[in-house]
């Protein structure tokens, strides 16, 4: 069969047929009295594998190695064709990641193109103090892709840092809060707890009902963050995990401010002082927290808060009895 035939029949041009040949991937196995080069079936079945290796992403060297190599490995060599193919998904995606981030950001130019870039690059600094030079500049000349932020603020260790970076989500607007609830479902703790953290500096009501679902969190940090995020909203369902951090010691005195900042309405407060009671009469042994939720009391008004007081003052447990009198005056004097 003549080259122009196995072009027509094979798809491959006559061209790359005649730069296999000099690269020796395929030799026709003969010549016709004029000197056409005359391809057998065997010459055709070889193009076809040299078509399909080439269909793999194989180099035309790759190729050749694969074809007349015995010791050659086709495994390691699919092995080796999915790494590659892996690298290249990666870079293309990333490559794809920072030019939708770049979009994002509304350029009217290349200067402003090259300006996000470079804001994208110290956002991905090695340096700490790039990172928050970075976060503080941000927004300033062009807007900020919000998915940077969000991606930084959660990956960030160093606390000046997450700082800048929460401060400029926050001032991006409300766009950044569906993407941290995202960071809220991460398997990792310190994800998550960096994702509500962001949320709490957050606006909104979006915000709120995401902080709320991150009351049950597993991880006590997560719940404690959020817990005094809503507190300081005036959310009320914070309650029973701002009592919590009161019986562990851990931000009791936020805590305790904050519940007497929900304390706003006569319901609230009667809610908050009989958990408190509660929490002192069935589940508390240890005198230190007994103390501190005696000492939370202190800022819970009302009627219950009072009778609450008044049945502590013959406590049992000394201290919290001085305590629970001492506040009775207080309450008395004022």
């Amino acid at each position: 069969m003549l080259i122009g035939e196995v072009s027509r029949r094979s798809g491959v041009s006559a061209r790359m047929l005649r730069h296999y040949e000099s690269l020796g991937l395929v030799r026709p196995s003969g010549r016709t009295g004029s000197g056409y080069r005359e391809y057998s079936a065997e010459d055709i079945r070889r193009i076809f594998h040299i078509e399909s290796l080439r269909s793999l992403g194989l180099s035309l060297r790759e190729i050749g190695r694969a074809l007349d190599d015995p010791g050659f490995t086709a495994s390691a060599l699919v092995d080796d064709l999915i790494r590659q193919t892996s690298d290249r998904i990666a870079a293309e995606t990333e490559l794809l990641r920072r030019l939708r981030r770049i979009r994002s950001a509304e350029p009217a130019g290349w200067e402003d193109v090259l300006r996000v870039v470079a804001l994208l690059q110290a956002l991905g600094s090695k340096s700490a103090d790039a990172r928050q030079r970075a976060a503080l500049s941000s927004g300033e000349e062009v807007p900020v892709p919000v998915e940077a932020l969000v991606e930084a603020v959660l990956g960030e260790t160093e606390p000046n840092v997450a700082g800048a970076l929460r401060w400029a989500l926050a001032r991006a607007g409300d766009g950044g809060t569906a993407l941290l609830a995202e960071g809220l479902g991460s398997p990792a703790a310190a994800v998550r707890e960096r994702a509500v953290r962001s949320l709490a500096e957050m606006p909104g009501d979006e915000a709120a009902t995401r902080l709320r679902g991150a009351l049950a969190d597993p991880e006590f940090a997560v719940r404690a963050i959020a817990a005094l995020a809503l507190g300081a909203r005036g959310v009320a369902d914070a309650v029973p995990t701002l009592i919590d951090m009161i019986v562990v010691g851990r931000n009791d005195t936020d805590a305790a401010d904050a519940l007497g900042a929900l304390a706003t309405d006569t319901a609230t407060a009667d809610r908050i002082a009989t958990a408190l009671a509660d929490r002192l009469a069935h589940d508390i042994t240890e005198a230190p927290a007994r103390g501190r939720l005696t000492q939370a009391l202190a800022d819970i008004p009302g009627a219950t808060a009072t009778r609450a007081l008044g049945e502590l003052s013959h406590d049992g447990d000394r201290a919290v009895a001085l305590t629970a009198a001492y506040l009775l005056r207080l309450r008395e004097a004022g």
